[in-house]
């Protein structure tokens, strides 16, 4: 079953999986000539053959792992879907709304092929195979079957079609990376405000046994990392909510700052302080505006992209 295996999409996840032990894979930034060289060192530093092709990779296939972004998740299958063997099992791993998954098990399904519906529950690193994982839909057992002998250990089956497991991940990532882009954007303020140091004992006190400056600072390092791609993730968790007819505002603000700060492109520094400087951000004078067009939101990088207009698109 292992040799079986292969990943479509090699990013953080892949990687973290790859001791599991599949043969191949194929990655889209392989065809981009500026990203090749890196991505082609992950596959050979994985012991992953690279293919140069998505037909290529999941020829013969039994099993294949869908691990892409979130906004490439619908085009990954059906990029994958002509090419795929009768039977073959699509483990859908990304985090994208239960319409999204739906749509893709459409296409594999017309292919002749098994979907599976599969929700990610926390960060790869540093659980890998021992990550939490949902699975659902029709072939459900066979898909956790599957992700049991390439090496997963821990795995439950929730009861309903394809959808429902990627249901539970969206509703959790709205306090999951919405506390991330709250913490965000209270530490920024704290910071430009000049009681940084006062907000923390603050918070330290009403929420007992939790470090905020820690706190503060994993969450700026998951976002400076990750932005763009939490970013995509929460703009299905807005659909899932429009879908649900509950409200999206706050999701839709998570989806601003988590862009905002992750365009800035920073590679994290290993302390606070350093996050905060890198930042920029700006002194802010009380009552200062963060609309468009306000002289303190230009003047703050952080902010950029966290509008008004952004948070209603």
């Amino acid at each position: 079953m292992k040799n079986d295996a292969v990943f479509i999409g090699f990013g953080e996840a892949a990687m973290a999986f790859a001791d599991g032990g599949a043969a191949r894979g194929y990655d889209r930034k392989t065809d981009d000539a500026g990203a090749r060289a890196a991505k082609l060192a992950d596959f050979e530093n994985a012991g992953v053959h690279a293919c140069d092709t998505v037909a290529d990779a999941v020829a013969d296939a039994s099993v294949i792992l869908s691990l892409v972004t979130a906004d490439q998740a619908l085009a990954a299958a059906t990029a994958a879907a002509p090419h795929i063997e009768r039977q073959a099992l699509w483990l859908d791993m990304n985090s994208v709304a239960p319409d999204t998954k739906r749509a893709a098990a459409a296409v594999i399904h017309e292919a002749g092929g098994r979907y599976v519906d599969v929700a990610v529950l926390a960060p790869v690193h540093p659980a890998r195979l021992a990550v939490p994982l949902l699975v659902s839909g029709p072939d459900a057992e066979a898909g956790a079957a599957a992700l049991t002998a390439f090496g997963f250990t821990n795995i439950r089956i929730v009861a309903g079609g394809v959808g429902a497991a990627s249901t539970i991940k969206m509703v959790r990532s709205v306090m999951v990376k919405g506390l991330e882009a709250l913490t965000a954007e209270w530490i920024l303020a704290a910071e430009a405000a000049g009681i940084r140091d006062e907000a923390v004992a603050a918070l330290n006190v009403s929420w007992p046994g939790v470090d905020w400056a820690e706190k503060a600072d994993y969450n700026l390092d998951r976002m400076m990392l990750h932005g763009l791609r939490r970013a995509a993730e929460m703009e299905e968790v807005v659909k899932t909510l429009d879908a649900l007819g509950t409200g999206s505002a706050m999701t839709r603000g998570t989806v601003a700052r988590q862009r905002a700060i992750g365009a800035m492109g920073l590679n994290p520094a290993p302390t606070l302080s350093a996050k905060l400087a890198a930042l920029s951000v700006a002194p802010a004078q009380a009552g200062a505006s963060s609309r468009k067009g306000s002289p303190d939101n230009e003047k703050t990088p952080a902010f950029a992209g966290v509008t008004e207009s952004g948070i209603n698109a």
